[in-house]
């Protein structure tokens, strides 16, 4: 059977060849209604859209969801973007950055920036990763895992793991994990391991230690106000595992202020290990994760792309012990 072609399309919708090529590569300069029309057509007669993925990547855009583009977040996603520019100039190709978010025209972007292939970092909503798939480039997740999709992450559950063996190890008995939303498949595996490392020690999960900081804007007052509900209950945390960094250092910050001795009377572990962990006082033990190997992962994944078989990429993480959890 022969392939349809370009000309066969623009004959069964009446629009020139040029129109129909510009519509399914989802360029600018026309209406939604023409660009409807054309995929339409294409599906119907059958056009392989695997003809549109050929050539070589000049032009990445590097996807990031507006609630990660923030001043908590930028500490771990400004390496990844970093990484992912030193890829991308290795190998001579233009990187563009995008913030957006699930009400924001994201296809509208895309179209003006005009890339050949897309890297999308963090959490993203279902339809805006459907919305994209159907642009027909090549797409990979950093931080994110969906079936169906390649995808780069840390090894989070193995960090979970860590982090709380190693409190245990240090003799605390009742440790709390601060989770932000388990919607987000890195908190999700991070909690997980959690988990499985109390399971392991054959301690008994206590539901009451494990609190998702509510989300109230920018500010700390959310891992305070967890803080507040760990700290209130009868029996207190002498442990505290934190799904990220700059929760432990504001979760940190209001232990000290309410008079607490770091480790001494609550021991705390990140996860990230950014820069300000190290800065802090105490200095933060927490789970490295290199993360401008992330962003070079991905873009080296996007240009030896399988389409038949995304594969899954895990980049190893490693335990810091610093004061926070020292106690020696």
């Amino acid at each position: 059977m022969s392939q349809v072609t370009l000309r066969q399309i623009a004959g069964a919708t009446g629009l020139s060849i040029g129109t129909v090529s510009r519509a399914l590569k989802n360029q600018a300069g026309m209406t939604e209604v023409t660009r409807k029309t054309v995929r339409d057509a294409a599906l119907r007669l059958g056009y392989d859209f695997s003809q549109l993925k050929k050539g070589r990547i000049r032009r990445i855009a590097f996807l990031l969801h507006s609630q990660h583009n923030t001043l908590a977040s930028s500490p771990f996603y400004s390496p990844v973007l970093h990484g992912a520019e030193e890829a991308c100039r290795r190998e001579g190709i233009a990187l563009s950055f995008i913030a957006v978010g699930p009400a924001e025209p994201v296809m509208e972007q895309i179209r003006l920036h005009q890339p050949d292939a897309i890297l999308c970092a963090g959490f993203f909503e279902p339809e805006v990763l459907g919305a994209l798939q159907q642009v027909g480039k090549p797409m990979v997740l950093v931080d994110m895992h969906r079936r169906g999709f390649g995808s780069i992450n840390p090894d989070n559950m193995r960090g979970g793991y860590l982090a709380t063996q190693h409190l245990l190890r240090s003799g605390r008995k009742r440790i709390a994990m601060l989770s932000g939303s388990l919607a987000h498949y890195s908190i999700q595996q991070r909690n997980r391991g959690f988990r499985q490392a109390l399971f392991d020690a054959r301690v008994l999960a206590d539901p009451e230690l494990e609190v998702i900081v509510p989300n109230m804007g920018e500010g700390d007052e959310g891992v305070f106000e967890a803080m507040r509900t760990l700290l209130s209950l009868p029996k207190r945390p002498d442990a505290l595992f934190c799904y990220n960094d700059s929760t432990a250092l504001a979760a940190m910050k209001y232990c000290l202020n309410e008079g607490l001795r770091i480790p001494y009377d609550l021991a705390i572990v990140g996860f990230d290990d950014i820069a300000a962990a190290a800065a802090a006082i105490p200095p933060l033990s927490t789970v490295r994760v290199d993360k401008e190997a992330l962003g070079r992962a991905g873009i080296e994944s996007l240009l030896n792309k399988s389409e038949d078989n995304p594969c899954p990429i895990t980049v190893p993480v490693e335990m810091i012990v610093r004061e926070s959890s020292y106690d020696d």
